[in-house]
């Protein structure tokens, strides 16, 4: 049996290990991608530290994670039409069966049977070659302007602020944005809601990531560190003539991020919750739903994106309005990976690192 390398998990919390394993086998309607680029996520480092069992995720270790993949086919399975050996792909997280209810409503991100390739099949990005069930589905096309680099964010964190921000959202041209914590997802909210046309407010306790965010398309920075939620809405409103925005993102999760960007609203706005907790919630944060009531505030969350919006949102990196690429932070190989977890905790990571070097 051909056998690949990759990072393995063998105990929640404890150090990762390169490994040589089987490469996985691949059913009628898989295919086996030869991974070039994969973004390590903080939604990987969460589940290492052993995160959302309290929403009942559980982990059959020993696994690889990773779930931002970009690769090229390498082999398709008898009964997939339509895909061919050699196609640059990217591979949305939460890959879907095609035919459950949410499914057939265009609602792939939901789907009742969803795979995750660390969770149900063992064996995710972290390494040099990933199965994609249901192949023709799962695996989208990139077009040439697209880089590997560009296609390791659409996994995950670029597709989920698209649809954070253009559906789930709706923002329109000339709405006030707030963002808080800027970070991955938190970055491409920023871009994305700027492309579209609204005025950004970036809040985060890190200066480097609110430079970041002036680059691409924030109108004004809030720093945070050492503010009550209270305290960081009042200015949110105060750069808004003391009305406060249309929109807030709350793109890291966790009592002050959810309730920052509560306190930021405008009566009648709506907050899009992206980001999930961790040990500290587990899950459970006190909203101030008088507030909610009197203001008429909206909270909508959202997970992931829909296998037919990815056009759009190629069309917009194409075109060159959006560019994952300048956040890359670093290219590295698979024994980095460890490294790059152990500094998530603190949120030193400042952009994408992304794994280009799986030899």
């Amino acid at each position: 049996m051909k056998r690949m390398r990759a990072v393995q998990v063998d105990t929640v919390r404890k150090p990762m290990n390169i490994r040589e394993i089987p490469i996985p086998e691949i059913g009628d309607n898989d295919a086996l991608l030869r991974v070039t680029a994969s973004g390590i996520c903080r939604t990987d480092w969460h589940l290492w530290n052993g995160d959302w069992t309290w929403i009942d995720v559980t982990l059959d270790l020993p696994l690889v994670l990773g779930h931002e993949i970009c690769g090229v086919v390498d082999k398709v399975g008898p009964s997939v039409e339509g895909l061919s050996v050699g196609t640059r792909v990217c591979v949305p997280f939460n890959m879907a069966c095609g035919h459950c209810p949410y499914c057939l409503r265009g609602l792939q991100n939901v789907c009742d049977n969803y795979e995750w390739p660390m969770l149900t099949q063992g064996s995710g990005g972290f390494a040099q070659y990933v199965r994609v069930p249901n192949a023709r589905l799962n695996c989208v096309p990139l077009p040439p302007e697209v880089s590997d680099i560009d296609a390791s964010a659409l996994g995950c964190r670029y597709m989920t602020a698209y649809r954070a921000v253009a559906t789930r959202a709706d923002v329109r041209a000339g709405e006030t944005v707030v963002v808080a914590g800027i970070g991955g997802v938190g970055r491409s909210c920023v871009e994305l809601a700027a492309a579209l046309g609204a005025q950004v407010i970036a809040v985060d306790t890190k200066v480097e990531a609110l430079e970041a965010a002036k680059k691409i398309g924030a109108s004004e920075v809030l720093l945070s560190d050492g503010l009550t939620p209270k305290q960081i809405g009042e200015r949110v409103k105060a750069l808004t003539g003391g009305v406060g925005v249309d929109v807030g993102f709350d793109a890291v999760g966790g009592h002050d991020a959810t309730l920052l960007t509560l306190a930021s609203l405008a009566k009648g706005g709506r907050m899009v919750q992206v980001g999930l907790t961790t040990q500290d919630d587990q899950g459970e944060i006190k909203v101030p739903i008088d507030l909610i009531v009197a203001k008429e505030l909206s909270i909508i969350g959202s997970l992931g994106n829909p296998h037919a919006d990815y056009p759009d949102l190629l069309r917009l990196i194409s075109s060159g309005r959006v560019n994952p690429s300048r956040h890359l932070e670093a290219e590295v190989k698979l024994e980095d990976v460890q490294k790059v977890f152990d500094r998530m905790p603190k949120f030193s990571t400042n952009g994408f690192s992304v794994i280009t070097h799986f030899d």
